[in-house]
């Protein structure tokens, strides 16, 4: 398994692109991106959680029931989330590219992000899918780009890897910044494979991924209304079809959570606001369940999260997270430990503290990218789950971001 250049664009058969149409005021920032397969694809998603939904994942949901796709198309800058003709707007966006590519309208994934509640004109769209269409090639960067919106770097990677002798591909974009929390979907991801592998199979290794991925990430406590993570697999690698489990089946499992890892870390880092990434790993749990949620519960807080902005190693606001998060867990056994390109230094044993190095404990969470180690020893089980720190520009990024 290694890494390859290309993004979404890697595997067999798909390009894709991405221009600015007229959603968004400025002009230097592209607004509509497309994903293109050459032929019919297996195809599965995953949907937020929030009640309150955008109106392109009801027609995206309603265009899956099939499990097949060619196209993606995704705009930024309007989420056409709570529009009175919302779903005519998203259904209109795929018979557009229906007509373009020339494919079915319900082999369309549509997709949108940005500002809620702001009616969407079609218009910008229509008149930009001439470009958008001709525009397709090897440029998962331009489509990367067309998805974001407070996001300050684009997200993609591809790898490649083995499967019966044949070369095969997994490729993925994501947009993701704020309004991001747990459970499912937490962002927006578009990943693409030249695997062959049913449609069943397929929603079987993205449902199962995503447990222990992208729904371990949180930026902010907020679930959006619009969060989707679709795959398309065409099978343009030419192995075998993998229809049910067995080593097949765990390969491509194996690379699809490589690819989708890579994603959480990149979406967690790039918070809005954020300065750090934090990655909270228990070990010692006694359910997989337990793990998670304790994981899930130190990344959440905003003590923690502002505590790793100042760089101050207040662990007594990790074990106050355990302590509240639901979790059966003996705090009389908890172990804390900070880690980072620094170093690592042990600053809670047995849920008390201990004498610690404070300027080594500073010069650990002065990095980038900061560990924090609970160890309940109490099982075997063990999670990771991903965020960032709290900071100033958090606030200010969202006290003016519909204005």
């Amino acid at each position: 398994m290694k890494t390859t250049a290309g993004g979404i664009c890697a595997a067999k058969g798909f390009s894709a692109s991405g221009i600015h149409c007229g959603i968004r005021k400025n002009k230097t920032k592209k607004d509509l991106a497309l994903i293109y397969s050459e032929v019919q694809s297996s195809a599965a998603a995953v949907y937020t959680t929030n009640l309150v939904k955008g109106a392109p994942l009801t027609v995206t949901k309603k265009h899956l029931e099939n499990g097949k796709a060619q196209a993606v198309i995704c705009n930024s800058g309007n989420a056409n989330t709570c529009n009175a003709n919302g779903i005519e707007i998203a259904e209109k966006m795929s018979t557009l590219v229906s007509e373009k590519l020339g494919i079915p309208a319900n082999d369309v994934i549509v997709a949108s992000t940005g500002v809620i509640g702001q009616p969407l004109d079609i218009a910008p769209i229509a008149s930009g899918m001439d470009a958008l269409v001709a525009a397709l090639g090897n440029y998962s960067d331009d489509a990367a780009e067309g998805i974001m919106t407070t996001d300050t770097v684009k997200k993609e990677i591809a790898i490649s890897f083995e499967i019966g002798g044949k070369t095969c591909t997994i490729g993925g974009i994501a947009k993701g910044s704020g309004m991001i929390h747990p459970n499912m979907a937490t962002m927006l991801v578009f990943l693409t494979t030249d695997t062959a592998i049913s449609s069943e199979m397929l929603a079987k290794a993205l449902s199962s991924d995503i447990k222990n991925t992208f729904n371990m990430v949180s930026v902010d406590g907020d679930t959006s209304t619009n969060d989707m993570v679709a795959i398309m697999a065409n099978g343009m690698a030419g192995n075998e079809e993998i229809t049910s489990e067995g080593e097949d089946f765990t390969l491509f499992m194996q690379a699809l959570n490589t690819v989708t890892v890579y994603l959480c870390r990149m979406i967690a880092g790039d918070g809005e606001g954020a300065t750090k990434l934090l990655e909270c790993t228990v070990n010692g749990a006694a359910s997989k369940e337990t793990a998670k949620t304790v994981a899930k519960s130190v990344i959440c807080s905003s003590l923690v999260k502002a505590a790793m902005f100042g760089s101050d190693a207040n662990w007594g606001r990790i074990l106050c997270a355990i302590g509240y998060s639901g979790a059966d867990v003996d705090v009389n056994k908890i172990d804390v430990s900070f880690t980072s390109r620094a170093g690592a230094i042990l600053v809670c044993k047995d849920g008390a503290g201990v004498d610690f190095s404070e300027e080594l404990a500073k010069k650990i969470l002065l990095e980038k990218e900061i560990g924090i180690i609970v160890s309940l020893n109490s099982g075997n089980e063990s999670a990771v789950a991903w965020g960032c720190d709290l900071t100033y520009d958090y606030v200010k990024i969202n006290g003016d971001y519909r204005t």
